[in-house]
């Protein structure tokens, strides 16, 4: 899906379509009809709400939350890169091209992206910052955090006390 243009309107989300939200963030293989039954709103209703989330890509899709440590993926770090002035662009298309980044961010601050990398050791996450990261154009440094321990690998909105 594309990403929403800067000056597009960000739009407005009643209780309901936060509800709604946060049931799909549970279980996104919830049916139309089961959230319509756990949101006690009717199945037209939540239908229609649901496509108009998905419109102003408020839902962007489904995913499966997957566990990295079962996939293989054992070892898993940030890794941030200080680059170069006007540089972005360039190293935004390479780190799309590397299969170990799941994420990365352009960020303000003591460096300029952010990047999770899962390997399956610190061998390959060793190939990933020296031979991956480094070769890249525009990359003046980097450093790598591991990770012990995570408390989710995705957005889940929750009720707050």
């Amino acid at each position: 899906m594309p990403e929403p243009s800067p000056g597009q309107p960000v739009p407005v989300l009643d209780e309901v379509d936060r509800r709604i939200v946060a049931e799909l963030s549970r279980d996104g293989r919830l049916s139309v009809r089961a959230l319509a039954e756990r949101l006690h709103i009717s199945r037209a209703n939540a239908y229609s709400r649901l496509e108009r989330l998905q419109r102003d890509q408020v839902v962007r899709g489904f995913a499966a939350r997957l566990d990295p440590v079962r996939l293989g993926l054992g070892t898993s770090a940030y890794v941030t890169l200080t680059i170069e002035q006007n540089s972005w662009r360039g190293v935004r298309d390479r780190l799309l091209r590397i299969p170990a980044i799941r994420h990365f961010s352009l960020t303000g601050g003591d460096f300029d992206v952010i990047a999770l990398v899962r390997v399956a050791d610190q061998a390959a996450l060793r190939e990933v910052v020296f031979a991956d990261l480094h070769t890249i154009p525009g990359v003046r440094s980097t450093r790598t955090m591991i990770i012990f321990e995570e408390s989710a690998d995705d957005m889940i909105l929750r009720d707050r006390p």
